[in-house]
């Protein structure tokens, strides 16, 4: 009874951390986005990521010696993920809303789900998503620029890499390291990409202020505590969870950016988030 007592504490817990993460993220984004006109879009990822990297590696403090040559592939591929997916999500927000981009950004993750169940019922989940995709273009999101749903598709991708490498790293280094250590390579992904599109403007006093605290919001609360939340939660339990992320996406946006939604358009993400959730207790079953 104790163990079950404390188990269940631990992944109250956990739900607890990932709707918190969830919540900083996608408010991250969405001041993330009023930095465009002044940083541009590589200049405010090479900013979150900088500051979130410099953070974590004071806090964490990571042993840099003592780790295998597969430990080390790990906290790589776990960087190229992180900054891949920024990148590409923040190009995407640069051209689509908030919520519509991180609908298309879930996809990913829910298309992996899909294949890996290999059930009859998974492909009335991606139908699902399909239609919800569908009504979303009806909303009138097929007249903006193609290339944003491919840039939110293409950080997908990066997300479903994440996902898995996040619980790896947790598994192969104490406490932040894994974490903090991935965080350095995303920024040495991303730091020069900003450099070359902005150049001096990012050390404006303005521009670096808000882009400290866009790199809290957005990187340093959020993704520690996803680490955290793996530490108590199953991989599948943390993935329906983060199907959530397109409408707290699109609350954000409307909260922050002004960036309204038709009736229609909430119905779309609706039936994406359930989409996504639905492939995931599909697969676990």
């Amino acid at each position: 009874m104790i163990r079950r007592h404390a188990a269940g504490r631990g992944t109250l817990g956990g739900v607890g951390l990932m709707l918190a993460g969830a919540v900083s993220v996608q408010s991250g984004s969405a001041f993330a986005a009023l930095l465009f006109p002044r940083a541009g879009a590589l200049g405010a990822v090479a900013l979150r990521v900088t500051f979130a990297a410099l953070l974590l590696l004071v806090v964490a403090r990571p042993r840099l010696r003592g780790h295998s040559r597969a430990d080390w592939a790990v906290a790589g591929g776990f960087g190229l993920a992180l900054g891949g997916m920024n990148v590409l999500f923040y190009q995407a927000i640069d051209r689509i809303p908030l919520g519509a981009a991180v609908t298309f950004e879930v996809l990913g993750p829910l298309l992996l789900s899909v294949a890996a169940a290999r059930r009859a019922a998974s492909l009335l989940w991606a139908g699902l998503a399909l239609a919800g995709v569908c009504l979303l273009g009806r909303g009138g999101f097929g007249e903006l620029d193609v290339a944003g749903p491919a840039f939110a598709l293409g950080a997908g991708a990066m997300m479903a890499a994440y996902i898995v490498l996040n619980a790896r790293a947790g598994a192969r280094f104490p406490r932040l390291d894994g974490l903090a250590l991935a965080m350095a390579v995303a920024a040495l992904v991303s730091l020069p990409l900003g450099l070359a599109e902005s150049g001096a403007r990012l050390l404006e006093p303005g521009v670096l202020g808000l882009g400290l605290v866009i790199a809290v919001l957005s990187s340093g609360v959020p993704y520690t505590l996803e680490l955290l939340a793996l530490r108590r939660l199953p991989a599948a339990t943390f993935a329906v969870l983060t199907s959530l992320s397109p409408a707290l996406a699109a609350l954000a946006g409307y909260l922050v950016l002004d960036q309204g939604m038709s009736l229609p358009q909430c119905a779309a993400i609706a039936l994406v988030v359930t989409a996504s959730a639905g492939a995931v207790r599909t697969g676990r079953g």
